[in-house]
């Protein structure tokens, strides 16, 4: 820009700068650099599509890799917001009450070091930690303490470093309704684990939950940094440390029953699925029935409080790919109905329900619609049984997650990711993997989240790995046994008067002693 403006020059220029943030910033703001001064702020791409976020959507979360300079460009955007708008009321709250404070005395030195003409607002009250403008506009850092900003009718609240902030979750509940009049919230932070308010938004913002918009920078956004940057920064730093400072990978510092590297494989192999139908638009369709292939349908029944989800996955045998899952507040009349019309579209496929509470329900109405490929199992070991002999003593329709029976199917489960046996596409599947930790030694979803999608899975993995498996092992063998009994090195064909081989001439006594193994086959 010129030195000297004409005042026609500076009235444009002006309003030029008030309507777009980025010109304002890249024109006209200055920041501190630690070798090279005062310097002008040239933003990058990245950081003019953050400008655009903030001014397109009223919560912005950002999942962020460190020394990105996004505290920078937010305080630069404040900078902008309070100088052409009037009354704008902002409050920054941070891990730390200093570091609050740090971001107000970036704002505020940006705004010092403005040309005289733009500086169209003055300050009227200058102190360390808060400043106000002539056109009543105001800042200030405050403590994370339990009253903070509750008092107030906030215009923006920025959260720095939000996955560090303890106690954030009580903390939003009272901060979020001083919002409530139109105001707009930033949370930026590198990630600190799972479960934590930051962690929890992100994950919500990604799969539509909530009102926030999610923006992931890793360290790879910056036009300077390279794989030659990567490892020279990356040479002394521990695998937690790099995730968690420069990958934006929640995983590595939380106790998930999941390994890191195996969950982030899994994200990688994250896909949109091909349809999202149903009359929730709640079932996604990542590939439709293959005609010679062999599915399983595996669902878990919601208890019924509001809480949780009835869920089921589509598992394709030959492979052990998810190809369908549905996730919602289906009804039992629904879901029992989505279950058998499901099982139908992907060939009759085997339907496991887990049979626990409201799952029994569930179960009588598949019952009543005369689905043909039930899964029934005994009820001592849980072994398998086909629906023909469902009608023997000690046989229950469904799968029981016990005590006993739930740490076994989730070992199978993590068994099944760790050895690469499964292929799962799904967002939601993925986010419950995240929070799903270790909690007084035992396996569960961490408190506010759900675990409908693991339970359903896990319970897949195990029927097809032990169940189907010990199920086909043990028919083939009794079938080898039964060929084997004759005389005379004859064989018989097969041990059911009136089929097809049977020979009704033979041996009484080697019929009886066929009829002595008929069990075998009763399972």
């Amino acid at each position: 820009m010129p030195t000297v403006l004409t005042k026609q020059e500076i009235v444009a220029e002006i309003v030029r700068a008030g309507k777009e943030p980025v010109y304002f910033i890249d024109n006209y703001c200055k920041i501190s650099h630690p070798q090279r001064g005062l310097i002008p702020f040239k933003t990058y791409d990245f950081q003019g599509d953050l400008l655009k976020a903030f001014n397109d959507h009223r919560f912005s979360v950002i999942l962020k890799a460190r020394q990105l300079g996004i505290s920078t460009i937010s305080a630069a955007y404040i900078a902008w917001l309070m100088l052409f708008h009037r009354d704008k009321n902002v409050l920054v709250i941070a891990t730390k009450f200093q570091t609050a404070a740090n971001l107000v005395k970036k704002v505020k030195a940006i705004h010092k070091n403005l040309p005289a003409w733009l500086r169209i607002s003055e300050m009227s009250i200058d102190n360390r930690t808060s400043f106000e403008l002539s056109n009543g506009s105001q800042i200030k850092a405050s403590s994370t303490s339990s009253d903070a900003g509750r008092s107030e009718a906030l215009s923006l609240l920025v959260i720095d470093e939000a996955a560090h902030v303890e106690g954030l979750d009580e903390l939003w509940a009272g901060l979020y309704p001083t919002l409530s009049t139109g105001g707009r919230c930033i949370a930026l932070s590198t990630p600190n684990g799972v479960g934590n308010w930051f962690h929890q938004t992100c994950v919500d913002a990604d799969s539509g939950k909530n009102d926030f918009h999610l923006t992931t920078l890793t360290w790879d956004v910056h036009p300077d940094r390279d794989k030659e940057w990567f490892e020279k920064e990356t040479k002394n730093m521990p695998i937690r440390q790099i995730a968690q400072e420069l990958q934006c990978n929640f995983n590595m510092s939380g106790e998930t029953v999941f390994h890191p590297e195996d969950m982030q494989r899994i994200k990688l192999g994250l896909e949109d699925p091909k349809y999202r139908t149903g009359f929730d638009r709640n079932l996604w369709i990542w590939e439709e029935y293959q005609s010679g292939s062999s599915y399983m349908v595996v669902a878990d029944v919601a208890r019924g409080d509001g809480n949780d989800f009835s869920a089921y996955h589509v598992m394709k045998l030959e492979t052990s790919e998810i190809v369908a899952e549905y996730q919602g507040k289906a009804t039992p009349d629904m879901f029992s109905v989505m279950l058998n019309e499901i099982g139908k579209e992907y060939g009759d496929a085997l339907l496991v329900v887990e049979n626990n509470n409201i799952g029994w329900s569930v179960l009588d109405k598949i019952q009543d619609q005369e689905y043909s490929n039930l899964y029934f199992s005994k009820k001592s070991s849980h072994e398998y049984v086909e629906s023909a002999m469902s009608s023997y003593d000690n046989v229950i329709p469904g799968f029981s997650t016990t005590m006993k029976t739930r740490p076994l199917i989730i070992a199978k489960l993590e068994e099944f990711v760790r050895n690469k046996l499964i292929k799962i596409k799904s967002k939601r599947m993925y986010n419950e993997m995240q929070t799903f930790v270790w909690q007084n030694g035992k396996p569960q979803a961490m408190k506010k989240n759900n675990d409908d999608l693991i339970m359903a899975c896990a319970i897949a993995c195990w029927v097809k790995d032990t169940a189907l498996s010990v199920s086909q092992r043990d028919v083939a063998y009794q079938k080898a046994f039964l060929n084997s009994i004759g005389t005379g090195g004859r064989q018989l064909n097969t041990a059911i008067p009136g089929m097809e081989g049977y020979e009704s001439t033979r041996k009484k006594d080697e019929i009886e002693k066929m009829k002595e193994h008929l069990w075998l086959l009763k399972g």
